[in-house]
């Protein structure tokens, strides 16, 4: 299972020393770097800054490939971050709690949603008219025709 985290509901679990339940759930999480830079911040308290210093080994950093432009919504970066390398790991879910966010990652979600069926009613299409054509010339030269 897939997991990426965005900095607030990490920093709470920590905070309420219950963040043990994240690797029971999900084996590991992800985070983008945003999200770290966040919990390393000058108002962060000092509990959690030490579970930084000693971070798990089922917490994995990692930075999404592009970024996430999100005109007319104002997120933080570890919420961009976070959407962003959600979408390009297809993860099976997102940790966050900020209702800005959570509604733009439906949004991504939907744009994602609509661009693969989009790409998908088109090839299978594609995949239809070439079998079908394999199948005439298959008839007509006893061939055999691989379904690959």
């Amino acid at each position: 299972m897939i997991v990426v985290a965005d900095t607030s509901p990490l920093r709470y679990l920590i905070l309420i020393e219950h963040v043990q339940v994240l690797p029971a759930l999900y084996g590991h999480v992800i985070v983008p770097p945003a999200v770290i830079m966040e919990l390393n911040q000058e108002r962060t308290p000092d509990l959690v800054k030490a579970w930084l210093s000693n971070m798990p080994e089922w917490l994995h950093v990692q930075a999404p490939m592009k970024a996430l432009t999100s005109p007319g919504t104002v997120l933080g970066a570890g919420e961009r971050e976070a959407i962003a390398l959600a979408a390009e790991l297809s993860a099976d879910a997102l940790l966050m709690d900020d209702r800005d966010a959570r509604r733009e990652a439906k949004n991504l979600a939907s744009l994602y949603w609509e661009r693969f069926a989009s790409w998908w009613t088109h090839r299978s299409t594609a995949l239809h008219i070439s079998r079908r054509r394999s199948i005439g010339y298959e008839r007509r030269t006893s061939a055999p025709v691989s379904n690959s």
